[in-house]
């Protein structure tokens, strides 16, 4: 195995210091020692960091680059996918229709997309704007997201499909993250504005805050200039993602910015909605996001006190020793980023990596508010580092155990070729199990770049290797009943569904 030597790679931008205002010396003097090891350590090929400080930019550095194995340098101008940092956009552009009173966040959605429809009819009715952003809808994290990842559902589609799963949850009872609420509030904006949700964002957020870099679309992310490549670890080894369109949800997570252009939307967000002395996001509008809507669950931090973690649109808004931190996260195709404001000390943080293998990006955020609260310094990444290097080897080495099962070369209750054939699942449509030698192929109807290997593991059960790392490796149990094979549960890897999905032999 080829070890990557990121030392050599390190590439930093100051673009702009403020030397009036104090800037903590961990940042001064330990940060590049800091990021460095972290790019080793985790096997990043590039990070973007952004600090803004009083309206200023306090600092903006890039690290390594932008494909692993090369020597094109990341810069302050750098494109990285920012997943779900895309939603405090989208939450924003909801605000601001309803501050043109175009719309109100307690509208039915029914009242705008007359076909949109839920599982349960009564929620049908009563189902509003503010609920199809703040996670509350009844949905077990990322439940649906397995049908819509990368699949070749269009936007509407995805809609329908959406409205035909059945909640894990009751109705406004619990907190679950879901992504596809976005994509009905895309269709809401474009009904009500006349354009398209891309479009909006670009007249009324990305001009006016002169994010001229920024786009709102995977596919134009694709084809722009200096970007980042998507990124993970297979096998220990980083591997070079293809791009994937992800427009389906773009609402949800499809948004590519850089450090400078994100140093707009930071600023704005941090002096009541201004840029450069022009009020762009109305104070009011950048209030609303931050209104509390929804209990994620119990606030927690390994060393410091928190007391509540809540969601407003778009944004997660929790307490940090005293201090009121807005933030958000985002993982998508290769790429994981943090934003985090502390709106009190004006205080703006942005994290781009361009893996989805590390969990720097939100370690680093916490130093860094650390190191401005005056709190003590507590290595957050080596905490981290060793814990999740700890599940990676326990992860390993059950797929070792599988993979050992399959060499013994055992034999199902029936004849292997009884697994063979067409499965549906109520919703999503058809997956078809194609045998060859002594395993199956797996093709699913609408996922026609993801295959999938399955090899007999033992007790009904076949381990299957995706040909998409993003998928992972995952065991699906079969249902044999009189000597049938009924059904079949599939797995993907958690980073995209928690959920199984049926599938019913036909």
């Amino acid at each position: 195995m080829k070890k990557l030597n990121f030392s050599f790679l390190l590439c930093i931008i100051i673009t702009s210091i403020t030397y009036s205002q104090e800037i903590p010396k961990f940042i001064t003097d330990s940060l590049d020692i800091y990021v460095n090891r972290a790019l080793e350590n985790w096997k990043i090929p590039g990070v973007a960091v952004l600090v803004v400080k009083d309206g200023e930019i306090a600092i903006a550095k890039a690290y390594g680059v932008k494909e692993a194995g090369s020597n094109d340098k990341i810069d302050e101008n750098t494109l990285f996918l920012i997943g779900s940092n895309t939603k405090a956009f989208t939450g924003t552009a909801l605000a601001l229709l309803e501050h043109e009173g175009k719309l109100r966040l307690e509208d039915k959605v029914v009242e705008y997309l007359p076909e949109f429809k839920m599982k349960d009819t009564w929620v049908t009715k009563e189902i509003n704007l503010t609920d199809i952003i703040t996670h509350r809808m009844g949905y077990e994290t990322f439940q649906g997201d397995f049908m819509y990842w990368t699949s070749d559902f269009n936007e509407d589609e995805v809609i329908e499909k959406f409205g035909l799963i059945t909640p894990k949850y009751d109705f406004r009872i619990k907190y679950g993250y879901t992504n596809a609420g976005y994509a009905v509030a895309g269709k809401v904006i474009n009904k009500i504005s006349g354009l398209r949700w891309e479009d909006y964002l670009k007249e009324k957020i990305f001009r006016p805050l002169q994010m001229y870099r920024t786009v709102a679309l995977s596919v134009d992310f694709a084809k722009s200039e200096n970007v980042a490549k998507p990124h993970s670890i297979v096998d220990g080894n980083v591997v070079v993602l293809p791009f994937e369109d992800i427009d389906n949800m773009a609402p949800c997570g499809s948004i590519a910015s850089s450090i400078s252009d994100m140093s707009h939307w930071i600023i704005a967000q941090l002096d009541s909605g201004n840029y450069k002395g022009e009020s762009i996001i109305p104070y009011k509008v950048i209030q609303r996001t931050r209104q509390p809507e929804t209990i994620q669950g119990r606030a927690r931090h390994p060393f410091n006190k928190v007391h509540y973690n809540l969601y407003g649109l778009g944004w997660g808004l929790m307490d940090y020793e005293g201090t009121e931190i807005v933030s958000h996260t985002g993982g998508v195709n290769g790429f994981v980023t943090s934003v985090t404001l502390l709106p009190e000390i004006k205080l703006g943080i942005v994290v781009l990596t361009n893996t989805d293998q590390n969990a720097f990006f939100n370690m680093l955020k916490w130093e860094i508010v650390d190191a401005y609260l005056g709190l003590p310094y507590r290595n957050y990444d080596n905490y981290i580092f060793e814990r999740v290097k700890m599940q990676n080897e326990q992860r390993a080495q059950q797929i070792t155990a599988w993979k050992d099962s399959v060499s013994m070369n055992l034999k199902p209750e029936i004849n292997l070729s009884e697994f063979a054939g067409m499965y549906k699942h109520e919703v999503y449509g058809y997956a078809e199990l194609k045998n060859i030698d002594d395993a199956f192929e797996l093709t699913l109807e609408h996922h026609s770049k993801v295959k999938g290997k399955l090899e007999y593991i033992g007790n009904n059960r076949f381990l299957c290797t995706y040909s998409d790392p993003l998928y992972g490796i995952k065991v699906f149990p079969f249902e044999i009943e009189n000597g049938k094979v009924k059904s079949f549960d599939l797995y993907v890897d958690d980073f995209i569904d928690f959920q199984p999905y049926k599938f019913i032999k036909k």
